[in-house]
């Protein structure tokens, strides 16, 4: 039955339908709902589970971390500048190969400071080693964190459930929640391989010399290329058992016949989605919703793109200085087709600039008639608000400051 729910409150009761035993937090917008939800209910006796308050998010996810490896399934949550807190522990959890699961409710990172959406935060640790999912509904929210505890479990490695801050965590709809023996049924007690026993000592995470650490690295790159098939395997089964699946590593939507398409990762793929069907043009194109960023579907991607001209790239965050960080990816990807489409790379949506049902036609009369790839732009920018000397015309410095 669907329950009308905000969507923080439905991660909190879904958290719980996994059965933490440990949980830390520290709050800050837009995540605490998350947390706050999680902490009412070991209150109300709902849950038992060691609810930790804590100082600052690097020391959440410390210990996140610490319980995980001592043999307890353990949860936190963050946003923004607190993922860039706990950005230290974040590389120490994926290193050491410790399985755990986080909500990032992506939100920007300062400055200037902005509590609204976009994917900056999670961007900003993409290389820390971590699977990232991200969600284009609360209901994909919602089962993607049922998933996220038995992928990381399954393969040793932390999951990054990444929800839309505002935009779906604060947003109130009619959800399906999982039953408590649906939950139990998919998901095993929690086992991690190499935990902390104190009858049998051991180290983990300890100093490692110039002559293991690159083996370290390779392990732990060839882990998340084989999580690849983990991540399609739990949601097929999840579907198996619900009835709901989030699309594997990537969906194709729209017209699969299409010869443009849209790549878009979180919940502007809703709102392209409902302004193609209101098109007064009639346009029609293919959406693919990148669902895994991290490990990156290049071969899924390759058969999503088959029959393809035109693909357009938005990013919800920039790489300042260089520009689009999924859209070189994908370029990068696709090189081995045969036949490639071209890939326009755009971005929209920062700071949580609202993201209009005219978004859709903007995006595509920017690429009509290109005759190459168009150059990195923020297509909802406007540049008269800028001074002079920071205009994308403004010409280049001639001389050493």
């Amino acid at each position: 039955m669907a329950l009308p729910l905000e969507g923080s409150q439905a991660l909190a009761r879904t958290v719980a339908l996994c059965r933490p035993q440990v949980v830390s937090a520290y709050p800050i917008t837009p995540q605490t709902h998350i947390v706050e939800g999680i902490a009412r209910l070991v209150a109300d006796g709902r849950l038992e589970c060691e609810m930790v308050s804590v100082e600052s998010e690097h020391s959440a996810a410390s210990v996140a971390l610490g319980a995980a490896a001592a043999g307890s399934r353990a949860y936190t949550a963050s946003a923004s500048q607190g993922i860039l807190l706990m950005s230290e522990v974040l590389f120490d959890i994926a290193g050491m190969r410790v399985p755990l699961v986080m909500t990032c409710a992506n939100r920007a990172v300062s400055a200037p400071l902005s509590i609204w959406n976009d994917h900056q935060d999670a961007m900003a640790v993409r290389d820390a080693g971590w699977i990232q999912l991200y969600c284009a509904s609360n209901q994909e929210a919602v089962d993607t964190t049922v998933q996220a505890f038995r992928i990381a479990e399954h393969c040793s490695l932390p999951v990054m459930v990444c929800v839309d801050g505002f935009t779906l965590t604060h947003t109130l709809e009619p959800l399906e929640l999982p039953d408590q023996d649906q939950v139990d049924a998919y998901l095993p007690a929690y086992r991690f391989a190499h935990g902390l026993n104190p009858a049998e000592p051991r180290s983990l995470g300890t100093l490692v010399s110039p002559d293991h650490f690159t083996e370290a690295r390779l392990g732990h790159h060839g882990a998340l290329q084989r999580a690849l098939g983990a991540i399609e395997a739990a949601d097929a089964d999840w579907a198996a058992v619900s009835g709901r699946g989030c699309g594997g590593l990537l969906e194709v939507r729209g017209d699969p016949q299409a010869r443009t398409g849209i790549l878009v990762m979180g919940s502007v793929l809703g709102t392209l989605e409902d302004a193609m069907d209101a098109d007064p043009k009639g346009r029609r194109v293919r959406f693919l919703k990148l669902r895994s960023f991290r490990p990156f579907p290049a071969e899924a991607l390759r058969q999503a793109c088959q029959g393809l001209d035109t693909l357009i790239v938005l990013d919800r965050a920039l790489s300042p200085g260089s520009g689009g960080i999924v859209g070189p990816e994908v370029k990068a990807a696709l090189m081995d087709m045969a036949e490639p489409p071209r890939v326009h790379n755009l971005a929209a949506g920062l700071g949580g600039r609202d993201l209009p049902l005219d978004l859709y036609g903007r995006l595509l009369e920017a690429v009509e008639g290109a005759d190459g790839p168009l150059p990195f732009t923020l297509i909802d920018a406007d540049p008269t608000q800028l001074p002079e000397a920071d205009r994308p015309d403004a010409p280049l410095m001639q001389e050493a400051p």
